[in-house]
């Protein structure tokens, strides 16, 4: 979606929008583990004004994600609501990159005659997805023996609780008192 900077004016305009999912699942599809594809587009709501030179822009979008479970390696499905605010400056206006602050990761730079928000977005979605895909937060995952998924059944493997870095001290004695 591209704005004409002339159209952004002082006075906060709405606008709601439905972002293609093919780019940004291209870029999740450059890496080496692919574990995350949106399903369908992406559903944006913002409101955008000018002040200045300075244009701001605040919403949320609102998407669906296929991934597989990194502990259990299962399909899942999960939905993504991440609210959002950026503002862009034009590029012509130097600005210092080397010392960001925390609220300069909301910044970012325009130029030309128009704002595509596609790059915004896309951007926004990659910062919503967790680092690791977990189909649910208490997912026990693998059996490490038999390879059974631990959330449908247990199996009868015996597990030892040891830890192998800890190896060494087994052949330790302990003096009998």
């Amino acid at each position: 979606m591209r704005i004409r900077i002339e159209n952004i004016t002082a006075d906060a305009k709405e606008l709601e929008f439905a972002e293609s999912e093919h780019e940004i699942n291209r870029i999740l599809g450059q890496g080496p583990i692919r574990e995350y594809q949106v399903e369908g587009p992406i559903a944006v709501s913002v409101s955008f004004y000018r002040a200045g030179m300075e244009l701001f822009f605040e919403g949320s979008l609102k998407s669906r994600t296929g991934a597989i479970c990194a502990r259990c390696a299962e399909e899942f499905d999960s939905d993504t609501d991440r609210p959002f605010r950026f503002v862009l400056s034009p590029k012509s206006i130097g600005y210092d990159s080397d010392n960001l602050r925390t609220e300069d990761l909301e910044f970012s730079l325009y130029e030309g005659e128009d704002v595509d928000l596609g790059p915004l977005i896309r951007e926004q979605i990659l910062l919503a997805l967790p680092t690791r895909p977990l189909c649910r937060e208490d997912c026990r995952g693998l059996c490490p023996q038999c390879g059974i998924n631990l959330n449908h059944s247990e199996c009868g493997c015996a597990i030892e609780k040891f830890d192998p870095r800890l190896d060494a001290l087994r052949s330790l004695k302990l003096p009998r008192s």
